[in-house]
């Protein structure tokens, strides 16, 4: 027996994965809003649809779960259609489409004009900088290039968002004044890669020409920096961080791995000692900067030789902020012609041992702030606490700041100055002060 469906003529989008894909998630509903659509994330609506990760397995795994969970409540006469979008549906359609066909249709991650024919809609070019917004209200994502032509062993983007296309500076400074005018006040700039940005339209890196248009924008408090690459990295964006107020001294810079052999398997264009004077190059034109990288263990063919010279060197660079991924064997990689020689067991415990480093070192890190002011921005109240971060600090993979909520009253989005009462590893403990 069919049960009724909820929310008719409601389109719920369900976004999986990275901040890119929230991106794209939020540029489908201002298109939906657009034609008169009701559209919703992540709530209730007799339309779904699900944009996907295909990364790595974890999220692949939770891609197809979200899919056939989905796919069962359509079933159940629960939801009405299901679409399926994003990274996995361009990588695997014909497989999905033979696995999972009780999906009304699949889409790529280029195929926006095609899901909203599909959906009823009509794509708008005219939208520019126009999204549905999904993050608190002071801060969004503003994402500058789609894309990648770095040919990393192991990484399947290239295959799932094709070459490199840099959005034009203008285009971005629209959007980027729309948000404010909604009231966002950070900007998180993403791509798969900025330190390639311009090079397609300008025939130079253009980051840092970017970054002072945006600067430029009134009611823009902070811009942070995410998913730079180490190879070719612009200079001039340093100067900029400290000739600029509104630029955060932070820098999220994926390096994956430090041992020479394995950054040559990995094609990164670098070696240790190229990697290690970078980082030296930052801190010594910014020093205030904190870092934030990601490291993967386990690659075919990691000795303990190489996993040894990735923990010292963990010790020795002593990141603000680090994460670490055991490595998943991609198809269609050139690290897939490789043994994945290393056991499962032994890549958690890599991840484990370097995690404990950091714990350790972010620690450390965390007790110098106390007695220190930070200036914070509220991202939301939860329980008997208003959640903080510095600049020093993405929304969700970072460090927040704790700030006693049956003492002071604190609205989301507002800028305070914080005296650091108490650290632990991950988290900060204080109090406003004027």
């Amino acid at each position: 027996m069919r049960t009724k469906s909820l929310k008719k003529n409601t389109i719920n989008v369900v976004t999986l994965g990275c901040s890119k894909n929230l991106y794209d998630s939020e540029v489908l509903m201002g298109q939906l809003k657009a034609n008169g659509k009701e559209v919703v994330h992540e709530a209730e609506g007799n339309v779904v649809v699900i944009n996907t990760c295909g990364f790595i397995d974890n999220a692949k795994e939770e891609s197809v779960n979200t899919i056939l969970e989905y796919v069962k409540q359509k079933e159940e006469g629960a939801v009405d259609k299901v679409f399926v979008t994003g990274c996995l549906s361009e990588r695997y359609k014909p497989d999905l489409q033979k696995e999972i066909p009780d999906v009304d249709s699949y889409f790529g991650t280029t195929e926006l004009p095609n899901l909203l024919k599909a959906l009823g809609a009509d794509y708008k070019h005219e939208l520019i900088g126009e999204r549905l917004t999904t993050t608190p209200k002071n801060y969004a994502y503003l994402k500058i290039a789609e894309g990648c032509d770095r040919p990393c062993s192991f990484c399947a983007i290239p295959l799932m968002r094709g070459k490199h296309k840099s959005t034009a500076i203008e285009d971005l400074v629209t959007e980027a004044t729309k948000l404010a005018a909604d009231g966002v006040k950070e900007l998180i700039l993403i791509a798969q890669d900025l330190t390639y940005y311009g090079l397609d339209l300008y025939k130079k890196r253009a980051l840092a020409d970017l970054l002072r248009a945006l600067v430029k924008i009134d009611g823009v408090e902070w811009i942070r920096l995410h998913y730079a690459f180490p190879t070719g990295f612009p200079k001039d964006v340093l100067q900029v961080m400290k000739e600029e107020p509104k630029i955060c001294n932070y820098l999220d810079i994926p390096l994956q791995h430090i041992s020479d052999p394995i950054l040559k398997s990995m094609k990164r264009g670098t070696t240790q000692a190229k990697t290690t004077a970078l980082i030296q190059d930052f801190r010594a034109a910014v020093p205030e900067m904190a870092i934030r990288t990601t490291l993967i263990v386990g690659y075919p063919g990691e000795t303990e030789a190489d996993f040894e010279t990735l923990k010292n060197w963990v010790a020795e660079m002593r990141f603000e902020r680090l994460g670490c991924f055991t490595y998943s064997h991609e198809e269609n990689t050139a690290a897939y012609d490789l043994e994945d020689n290393v056991p499962e067991e032994v890549k958690q415990q890599r991840a484990n041992e370097i995690m404990d480093i950091q714990s350790t070192i972010s620690w450390e890190l965390n007790q110098e702030k106390i007695g220190q002011v930070l200036r914070c921005v509220i991202d939301r109240k939860e329980g008997n606490h208003f959640i903080g971060r510095s600049e020093f600090d993405s929304p969700d993979v970072d460090n927040e700041v704790l700030l006693d909520a049956t003492q002071q009253y604190l609205k989301v989005g507002e800028f305070v100055n914080v005296k650091i009462t108490e650290a632990t590893d991950f988290d900060l403990y204080g109090e406003v002060v004027p």
